[in-house]
């Protein structure tokens, strides 16, 4: 187990199930310090499928159980640190001084975190008070759901569940909501899913923090529910993993945290546990 950590560690850049495919993925520039140069693609395949060593073959509560194992061995940062990472993780490809934001899709300068009108910051898609984790280590600070967002949008969005409908979000680039509800664009859907897949599978109650899962409801508050998840395996299916995806979970893995989203690898794994 420790020669395979040790591979995974060492593995920069681009190790993804859309590379396993065959599909073009975009080049990465390493951004720490002591970052290696990328391996070429069979190497980068190779540490990818020694990640889910464990969990070939499984099904259902076996492959949950075997999944839960190999991403919780993670590199855990703090709730400050996650500005950093949220720079490299949602860079726009297009521009390297700017992000993403989530559920815009406006490109932002990455200088332009903060709390106030016009900045982004950072978004927990599992709302931090389902299950009442906050900023703290751990869920708090796990950067594979936490995303860059315009601060107005994040504060519409606040602890709402995920479900379709509602009105449209002001800047929320196609974004609706309701009363209840909250229904990212379309281009992200599957993304958000996919987030929550993962805390739900990475976040037991083992730990010391919440037994996460999604459910078929709304208005979860503060048990340690999301829902809805029949609307959430609906987006996952409509919008699969994509090349922005597929390079942040890399960056994940590669430079911060050094754990996956499995469910962007394999998405099938989404039906075989759900």
């Amino acid at each position: 187990m420790l020669a395979v950590r040790i591979r995974r560690r060492k593995a920069v850049a681009l190790a993804s199930a859309a590379l396993l495919a065959g599909l073009a993925v975009p080049a990465l520039t390493p951004a720490t310090a002591g970052a290696e140069t990328p391996a070429p693609a069979p190497a980068r395949a190779a540490v990818v499928a020694d990640y889910y060593e464990g969990a070939e073959g499984r099904t259902g509560a076996a492959l949950r159980s075997a999944l839960h194992t190999i991403i919780s061995d993670q590199t855990k940062l703090s709730y400050s640190a996650v500005w950093n990472a949220l720079k490299e993780t949602d860079e726009d490809p297009a521009n390297s001084g700017n992000v993403i934001l989530l559920y815009s899709g406006a490109s932002r300068s990455k200088s332009a975190n903060g709390g106030d009108t016009g900045d982004w910051n950072r978004e927990h898609v599992w709302a931090k008070s389902h299950g009442g984790f906050g900023t703290s280590t751990g869920p708090g600070t796990d950067i594979h759901h936490l995303r860059p967002t315009d601060v107005q949008v994040n504060s519409i969005r606040g602890n709402k569940d995920f479900d379709n409908g509602g009105s449209a979000v002001a800047n929320g680039g196609g974004s609706l909501t309701d009363s209840d509800s909250f229904e990212p664009r379309d281009a992200v859907k599957g993304d958000v899913a996919r987030m929550i897949f993962y805390m739900a599978v990475r976040y037991e109650g083992t730990d010391g923090w919440p037994d996460l899962e999604p459910n078929d409801r709304v208005n979860n508050g503060s048990a340690p529910y999301t829902g809805k998840l029949s609307v959430l395996k609906a987006w996952h299916e409509q919008d699969p993993p994509d090349a922005f995806e597929q390079r942040r979970n890399d960056v994940i893995h590669d430079s911060y945290q050094h754990n996956r989203n499995p469910f962007i690898d394999h998405p099938e794994w989404v039906e075989a546990i759900w």
